[in-house]
């Protein structure tokens, strides 16, 4: 089965369970199924996509075999999965398949206009997407600042607000001006390598060498003598942009992960300003172009003048304004055109990139009208309960952001809070800050978490 035929797969199961009013897959959930088709194991799957090992073993994987188990009919196991997956689509979706191959199929339709049916919108939107909507002010400043030699450029948002989406189109358009590209995602690297600087440094500059194609050689620039920071520099300079004739750009990703480690971060973050600075009187430098990728505000105990945080272009993802949610509309076959729809949808949940795009998804398969689906949207029934009950789920384990959502929530004014706490729950997208004072991020926030304190109140009494 080749990777067109498992995305119609995965399609065809998201219709199935949509009939039978279950969400369809999650992000991860795909990502299992895309590994098991290429033999992997779950460690494999998680390392390669920045995940946790042991949430993909024992939460996402049991939960999926557990659903694909209620939809063929026959217990799923990570072994059996394919097999019967394959027979269950042969025995009861053929026709469905084979409809779906021919709209996927250009040369079936070389002469029309006919777009493939829509995938469920989790994770990046892919290249090419139809469905991906542009902010072209932000994504032209940033083509034109990593054309500019030792550029840096730091991308900040809360999660799910198109930070990835926004990367493809970054490095897709760097590879086509002759640049050569490494993404690094922090959330991949073990915790054991984080707490300590120079296993840290070692993993950057081993992972840097190998999407480069270079020989690590690392032993040959570390020495203890002159400490692994300017050993680190040293193999960047002499090692890999000496070999290199084009610009080099450098993703770090999830980068807010180091700022739990503050002993590695007052290190490490104030060398990436220190490569920025070199850019200005040394020429190898300026073959870098930086791309630092985190999660809303930072928090690090470091000087003003070593951070790399108040250097560079600064671009800031926001919400979906009414027009980008009506060009969203209008891709998926809705007419927004008068901007009532697009309008009550963003009343309830802001302009949040997924969440609207989520809505507009399930509204093209008429499903359910938008009112049905704002009715439902913030209870257990709705279509974003996974998302929520993800949400409450992290607030239950930690009782200090649970005590400050409660107040924010049931609150009609801005409600004070701790800069730590309103940088966590900004991080989680749950808020809106102007300067500590925090208000919901949108009605559903507020709704749910104020149906779940009122239930827990219930229950108390």
């Amino acid at each position: 089965m080749d990777s067109t035929e498992l995305e119609l797969l995965v399609e065809i199961i998201n219709r199935k369970l949509l009939e039978k009013q279950i969400r369809p897959l999650s992000y991860t959930e795909i990502l299992i199924m895309q590994g098991i088709w290429h033999y992997q194991t779950y460690h494999q799957i998680a390392q390669e996509k920045g995940y946790s090992a042991g949430y993909f073993t024992n939460v996402v994987a049991p939960q999926l075999c557990q659903r694909l188990t209620e939809l063929v009919g026959s217990r799923v196991t990570k072994k059996n999965c394919r097999v019967l997956l394959e027979s269950y689509l042969d025995a009861t979706c053929t026709a469905l398949k084979t409809t779906m191959l021919k709209q996927h199929s250009v040369d079936s339709f070389p002469d029309t206009d006919q777009k493939p049916s829509p995938s469920y919108p989790s994770g990046p939107v892919p290249l090419g997407s139809s469905f991906y909507i542009e902010n072209s002010t932000l994504s032209t400043r940033v083509y034109e600042e990593i054309s500019k030699p030792g550029a840096l450029v730091r991308i900040k948002a809360p999660k799910e607000m198109g930070k990835t989406s926004m990367l493809l189109r970054i490095l897709n358009y760097a590879e086509s001006q002759g640049y050569r590209t490494v993404s690094l995602n922090l959330e991949q690297i073990d915790s054991s390598i984080l707490n300590e600087l120079n296993l840290f440094l070692r993993w950057l500059c081993a992972n840097v060498s190998r999407q480069l194609q270079i020989e690590p050689r690392l032993d040959d620039y570390w020495d203890e003598d002159i400490g692994s920071k300017v050993s680190c520099s040293l193999y960047f300079r002499k090692h890999l942009l000496e070999q290199i004739n084009s610009p080099v750009v450098l993703v770090l990703d999830e980068v807010n992960q180091i700022f739990e480690h503050p002993q590695v971060a007052k290190d490490f973050l104030p060398m990436l300003r220190s490569w920025y600075e070199e850019a200005k009187r040394l020429l190898i430098w300026q073959k870098l172009r930086l791309i630092v990728i985190h999660s809303t505000e930072i928090y690090v105990p470091l000087e003003l003048n070593q951070s790399p945080f108040n250097v560079g272009l600064p671009i800031q993802l926001g919400d979906f304004c009414l027009e980008q949610v009506q060009q969203l509309a209008q891709s998926y076959g809705l007419d927004w055109s008068n901007g009532e729809e697009s309008q009550q949808l963003m009343t309830m949940v802001g302009g949040h990139p997924a969440l609207i795009h989520m809505a507009i998804y399930y509204l093209s398969f008429e499903e359910m009208n938008l009112a049905e689906l704002l009715k439902t949207a913030p209870t257990s029934s709705g279509i974003y309960s996974h998302h929520l009950q993800r949400h409450w789920v992290t607030l239950q384990q930690q009782l200090e952001l649970l005590i400050a959502v409660n107040a924010v929530m049931s609150s009609t004014e801005p409600v004070q809070l701790e800069p730590i706490v309103a940088y966590k729950l900004s991080s989680m997208g749950l808020i809106k800050l102007d300067g500590n004072k925090a208000t919901p991020f949108c009605q559903l926030y507020r709704q749910y978490f104020n149906n779940q304190q009122l239930k827990i109140d219930e229950n108390n009494n």
